[in-house]
């Protein structure tokens, strides 16, 4: 039982550490990625949905500011919490009903396409590969495989179910 404990304290500790504190974070330059994240965003929305740029423009100009507020957030007050939570809340904020400018808020947004916007950043997320990540992968062995392929027909299998439920609730 020792020989395990020491082991996986190894194991983490062969691990490289390279996560960006939040705290630190550069806004003024993550702000020109996050320009380069929407204009792709926009194309993506324009080729999925046939929604003009210009159209959806003003939507994203508002998740923009939404994002850019989030990370200032997470930099700025004094108590941590993550930068996509800090973006959360203020997503949330500013299109709950009576909060001033919440309609136009909702408005805007409602040019955008979420699938349209999401399949690029999900894309690069699934080729930004690192090299600890395939050493995790090479460490973790065949066992890793096994475990990925339960979870996967889990997860559909359970959405099956949850989608078939509301299904034959709504007829």
């Amino acid at each position: 039982m020792a020989n395990q404990t020491n082991t996986s304290a190894n194991y983490a500790n062969d691990l490289p550490l390279n996560a960006e504190d939040e705290r630190k974070i550069d806004v003024v330059g993550h702000a020109g990625l996050l320009l380069i994240a929407c204009a792709i965003g926009l194309i993506a929305n324009w080729v999925g949905t046939g929604t003009s740029p210009l159209t959806a423009l003003p939507g994203m100009a508002t998740l923009y500011v939404a994002c850019i507020v989030g990370l200032a957030l997470a930099r700025f007050v004094p108590f941590y919490l993550p930068g996509v939570a800090w973006v959360s809340l203020i997503a949330i904020l500013i299109t709950i009903p009576g909060v001033p400018g919440a309609a136009w808020v909702s408005e805007k947004v409602e040019h955008l396409n979420f699938l349209a916007l999401a399949t690029p950043a999900l894309a690069y997320g699934g080729l930004a590969l690192t090299a600890s990540e395939f050493a995790i992968a090479r460490r973790s062995g065949w066992k890793i495989v096994i475990v990925a392929i339960c979870v996967m027909v889990g997860t559909y299998m359970g959405s099956v179910v949850v989608a078939d439920l509301f299904l034959r609730l709504g007829q």
